[in-house]
């Protein structure tokens, strides 16, 4: 199971939220790149980066930047935040980002998704984000009707290859991760899932793993010191 470190930025900084409230952001550095590189000497294999700037404003924002990262990584990243549209997300795989995460605009185009998806495979991911099991959107300002369970099996019907799922009410919490939710997806689904919310503890890793899961996203815990990336990847082998 892969562990995934957490980068997300926002105005230039490298942020986290508790469930996603941008009015509860704590600053952890003002240098995302040398994060991104730390990340990589500290062992880890992929990264997972939020422009919560472009999640704001619908379109990215930080690209000069993420290409920065890209370009001074050996390692893959994955990006979500903002892309609604082709042009934005084939703008992004060309600066070298490996995966491009899609969330509203699964839900608000769903054609787009299968566009998507037969254009760039397996460098599309879908992201699912949920509170009380019922999906988000607009930098999850926004939750809609829609069960994430049902999303699920919709964007595996549309070609996505791999989802992430993240439970908002648990994110930037360090209140362990929703077993339930996730088992719910992973038996609704064939296709790989990552998970997303609330991991930090060791015993987290090893339940999480256990369900089988294709990786975990670990923010807070790591930025807080709860548990380091060695620790994480031991937990998860």
């Amino acid at each position: 199971m892969l562990i995934f470190p957490a980068i997300d930025i926002l105005e230039g900084k490298v942020v986290r939220l508790s469930q996603g409230k941008f009015s509860s952001k704590t600053v952890y550095s003002d240098n995302p790149l040398s994060v991104a590189i730390q990340w990589q000497e500290e062992g880890a294999k992929f990264l997972h980066i939020v422009d919560l700037d472009g999640a704001k404003a619908g379109k990215p924002i930080n690209l000069a930047l993420i290409e920065k990262i890209a370009h001074a990584l050996k390692i893959p990243i994955q990006l979500g935040g903002g892309v609604r549209d082709i042009n934005s997300l084939k703008m992004i795989l060309d600066k070298g980002v490996e995966r491009v995460i899609l969330g509203s605009v699964v839900v608000q185009k769903p054609r787009f998704l299968s566009q998507a998806c037969s254009r760039f495979g397996e460098r599309i991911v879908v992201g699912i984000d949920a509170r009380h099991g019922l999906v988000s959107i607009a930098g999850w300002r926004e939750t809609t009707a829609k069960k994430a369970v049902e999303l699920a099996r919709e964007v595996e019907a549309s070609g996505a290859k791999t989802i992430i799922f993240t439970d908002i009410e648990r994110d930037g919490m360090l209140i362990s991760c929703n077993i339930d939710g996730i088992t719910e997806i992973l038996a609704a689904v064939k296709i790989p899932l990552i998970a997303s919310g609330g991991i930090s503890t060791t015993e987290d890793i090893i339940k999480l793993k256990k369900l089988g899961l294709a990786g975990i996203i670990i923010g807070k815990a790591f930025y807080d010191g709860k548990l380091t990336l060695s620790e994480a990847m031991e937990a998860a082998q």
